[in-house]
């Protein structure tokens, strides 16, 4: 397994395959079915998608064989003469299908040239041509381009759609992955499935010869993600939520001291600070959501926070504080410290 990326092995292979991008799948899927085959489509979105993926199986779909599909990365074939090249073959007849597809990818990379070289052959292209074209900048798009294509836009999946994703394929790969680990994977990847797979990967990768220490069927925990991925740890978070729900700006601002000393990413620690001062005032304020929380966090985890909860000197004021501190720690030229004032402003800073 460790020989071939788990992203290439549970790659999408049919529409049903591909997740949270109904906007994308279903009028593709429609197309291919009544053959109203348009000459060009663009496919927009960030990175690790699924929009060549998409790409395959919609020239799949029409009926295209491997024989007449032609991937180009346009990042290292942007010139005039790559896209006259493309251009002159594009007019001979498929080999064995309707259609030639050619997937462009990180088409914003072609050059002013291969751009006015290209649009001739949008404007007036033979019968059997298909083009998808896609980017991570759609803005970097010409217009003039953008106008001759069916524009589709991928979203960036949810954190829980790539839990539910990470959790299924780390299923078919013989492992149970805990349901806070999940979700750890999921944050890492920030709103990738590519990157959440390639977490995914670490993290088996650093368990191999270690299963047989779990119990047998026992499910691989956040610890494990944490020790794979160099992730902050949960005392780490823990510590500076206890000292915030106990009032005690020395041990708060001693946590986040600990959590830089051990160079954590300081960003991604934030972030989960976050997720678990929301989660304490749901416990405090929103009875009702009790169940899912603790099926959602494990035992241990809803167990510490509901202790945190207990205590009144974790406000929606706290929350507010660390908001303000994820809006600066993107410009702040020492990462701890926006987390430092946070604390400072609300538990005083004589």
């Amino acid at each position: 397994m460790a020989h071939q990326s788990l992203y290439r092995i549970h790659r999408p292979a049919t529409f049903a395959d591909v997740v949270g991008q109904e906007q994308v799948t279903k009028p593709l899927e429609e197309a291919a079915k009544t053959k109203k085959i348009g000459h060009a489509y663009l496919f927009a979105g960030s990175r690790g998608l699924g929009k060549t993926s998409v790409a395959r199986i919609f020239a799949n779909a029409i009926g295209c064989t491997e024989n007449d599909l032609y991937e180009i990365d346009a990042a290292s074939n942007n010139s005039v003469e790559d896209i006259r090249a493309l251009t002159e073959g594009v007019y001979t007849l498929p080999f064995a299908s309707p259609y030639k597809v050619y997937i462009l990818d990180e088409v914003h990379m072609l050059s002013k040239g291969a751009w006015n070289a290209f649009l001739k052959t949008l404007e007036e292209p033979p019968a059997h041509a298909v083009f998808i074209l896609a980017t991570t900048e759609l803005e970097k798009v010409p217009e003039t381009v953008q106008s001759r294509c069916q524009v589709f836009e991928f979203k960036k999946p949810t954190r829980a759609v790539l839990a539910k994703m990470v959790a299924a394929v780390a299923k078919k790969e013989g492992y149970t992955l805990a349901p806070d680990a999940a979700e750890l994977v999921a944050m890492l990847a920030d709103g990738s499935y590519r990157d959440a797979l390639s977490v995914l990967q670490k993290v088996f990768a650093a368990t191999e010869g270690k299963t047989l220490s779990r119990p047998e069927g026992a499910p691989l925990g956040r610890e494990a993600v944490e020790a794979a991925t160099g992730a902050p740890r949960r005392e780490q978070v823990h510590a500076l939520i206890g000292a915030l729900a106990s009032g005690e700006r020395d041990k708060a601002l001693a946590a986040i001291g600990q959590a830089a000393k051990a160079d954590v990413d300081m960003k991604l620690f934030l972030e989960l600070v976050l997720g678990a001062l929301r989660t304490t005032l749901l416990i405090r304020y929103a009875p009702e959501l009790r169940t899912e929380l603790q099926s959602d966090l494990g035992a241990d985890e809803f167990a510490a926070l509901e202790k945190f909860a207990a205590g009144k000197d974790i406000t929606h004021t706290t929350m507010l504080a660390f908001l303000t501190a994820a809006d600066r720690i993107r410009y702040a030229p020492i990462p701890a410290l926006p987390l430092e004032l946070a604390v400072l402003e609300l538990l005083g800073g004589e």
